[in-house]
């Protein structure tokens, strides 16, 4: 337990200025964070991130993250991103000639998938911050109060397994309770700050993001536990690797961002 909190206090003073300041420092710092993300997941694959496809999946991974404020960088080329990704489609399909099928069709769906879920979700994470710093403190919020109700209301309530085959510590009566807290939080979040346009839309929002930052948070366990592994990486001591601890964010940012296009 101390090493958790000495870990979440290192973390959160390095986390929390690159997001209030925003900009070009905070885009670099998410770049960083989905490298190491991409670089824990293909290594549940046993892909290392220096070979031809690890490198490939990387670069796929930087054109994805880069922000709708820069992609003019793309049209100076009359390019786009899915044409970049159909490219790295073929050239991971020409690696598995050139080994001999050692990259099999297989390892291409995953790289690819790989790097599209990483992608996609921290690209959101920019563009969200680029929409408002309360739209990352939301998000966080709204992540930490599901999984504190989750894991307190589970803990002295919970008796129903939810997905015992990928979870077995989770319970539908906590699962219930993350839901809740998470929409009382918003609810305080929303009388400070009118973050939304009404309470209605708020609570909507909040139960939708709550029950997929939950499937995020199972999606990986699901992963870890296909690919046996204890945790994505060890590169925060006492809380796993950069995808253990975004695993709810990388569901949430993505969903948020159409959600709060379509009440707003």
């Amino acid at each position: 337990m101390k090493q958790r909190i000495i870990t979440a206090v290192i973390a959160l003073a390095v986390f929390l200025p690159a997001v209030i300041y925003g900009r070009a420092p905070f885009t670099i710092f998410i770049y960083l964070l989905a490298s190491i993300a991409l670089y824990e997941l293909l290594k549940m694959k046993r892909i290392t991130i220096y070979s031809v496809p690890g490198l490939l999946s990387l670069l796929l991974l930087w054109v994805l993250l880069i922000p709708s404020n820069y992609i003019n960088l793309l049209d100076e080329y009359s390019i786009t991103k899915i044409e970049i990704a159909l490219l790295g489609v073929l050239f991971f399909l020409c690696y598995t000639v050139v080994t001999k099928n050692r990259f099999s069709f297989d390892d291409v769906g995953f790289t690819i998938i790989a790097t599209m879920y990483i992608g996609i979700g921290f690209f959101y994470f920019i563009e969200m911050r680029n929409i408002g710093l309360y739209s990352i403190f939301y998000a966080l919020l709204i992540i930490w109060a599901t999984d504190s109700g989750a894991y307190f209301i589970g803990k002295s309530a919970g008796k129903r397994k939810l997905w015992p085959e990928i979870s077995p510590n989770k319970t539908i009566e906590g699962s219930i309770g993350g839901i809740f807290c998470a929409v009382i939080i918003a609810w305080i979040f929303q009388y400070f700050t009118a973050f939304a346009d009404s309470y209605f839309s708020i609570t909507l929002i909040t139960v939708l993001l709550s029950i997929f930052g939950q499937i995020g948070d199972l999606a990986e366990s699901a992963l870890k536990r296909h690919y046996q592994v204890k945790d994505s990486g060890h590169i925060l001591p006492g809380h796993g690797g950069i995808l253990d601890r975004f695993d709810s964010l990388i569901f949430v940012l993505p969903i948020m961002h159409f959600l709060f296009l379509f009440f707003n």
